[in-house]
């Protein structure tokens, strides 16, 4: 792969200095506990995203030419704490020059450093998860910075909302907040149709931090993560709904985790490679170049 710029885009497109997008990859995958390969996961949605169409039917639009800049891996793999405070070091260099970070996992511990970096630039802000798993340990194995304790630490410098989880650990149930977690099967469930993404809404505040650990989808359409859970959501659900978050909220910040891509299917890498890219055009579709 020689073009490693999302998008495959041209240098026209992609200097640091005119684009209001940066994309971070962080190939780390030092804290899993089951499949390995997250570290993969970077240079998979990279090669897959130079093989999508950089028209957006949905928002008629070309996100593209707002500029999007593709910086060199994060490759501190030492351990998680340092990957971490490297990752809070560049994001926080990122939003200091204005810029709208989109962070490539890698598993879920490269988040951490990502919140720690917008905690010093926004005195209130939300953590929106979407995920297979709560996420909540304190610590584990050994480790607070492990993948299992991703929402602890969000918690400890901005609100909550949990969403598609559905799976945890007895022992993280003393730091879930009941009101704000919202799992699988009630969402599967629930007889007033898409109200619950409203409901979420009114859990954040108006900057809002976006995280998805690309086990919230079924692993009927994304296999190819560390920890494929059933039952979980679907793609148009997620895109409606971020849909809604963005026309209520301000997004500030994304990460995509946990593609542990494979030699056989690769539409697993293109899902996330697409969805970063719609998550981006409706961000954007309403706003001017610079």
């Amino acid at each position: 792969m020689e073009n490693k710029n999302y998008g495959g885009l041209e240098s026209e497109f992609t200097a640091y200095e005119t684009a209001e997008i940066v994309v971070l990859p962080v190939p780390y995958d030092g804290t899993s506990t089951w499949l390995k390969g997250a570290d993969k996961g970077p240079d998979a949605i990279l090669e897959a995203s130079a093989n999508m169409e950089l028209y957006d039917i949905e928002t008629d639009s070309e996100v593209y030419t707002h500029g999007i800049a593709t910086l060199e891996p994060v490759t501190e793999a030492s351990s998680p704490e340092a990957m971490s405070q490297e990752v809070e070091k560049q994001v926080d260099k990122i939003l200091t020059d204005k810029k709208f970070p989109v962070i490539l996992g890698g598993e879920h511990s490269v988040s951490i450093g990502a919140f720690r970096a917008f905690a010093k630039h926004y005195d209130k802000f939300s953590v929106l998860q979407l995920d297979a798993h709560s996420d909540m340990r304190s610590e584990y194995e050994g480790s607070t910075h492990n993948h299992a304790c991703v929402m602890a630490r969000a918690k400890e410098v901005a609100t909550v909302a949990q969403v598609g989880i559905r799976s945890s650990a007895i022992e993280e149930k003393e730091n879930i907040m009941p009101d704000r977690i919202f799992y699988a099967h009630d969402l599967h469930d629930a007889k007033e149709g898409n109200n619950w993404m409203y409901m979420v809404s009114q859990k954040l505040h108006d900057n809002v931090y976006i995280t998805i650990d690309l086990d919230v989808f079924d692993p009927a359409i994304v296999p190819a993560t560390g920890t494929p859970e059933p039952d979980g959501l679907y793609y148009r659900e997620v895109l409606n709904f971020l849909k809604l978050i963005n026309e209520r909220h301000n997004i500030v910040g994304l990460d995509v985790v946990e593609l542990c891509p494979n030699d056989i299917n690769k539409s697993s890498d293109f899902l996330a490679s697409k969805l970063i890219y719609q998550i981006l055009s409706i961000k954007y579709q309403n706003q001017s170049n610079n």
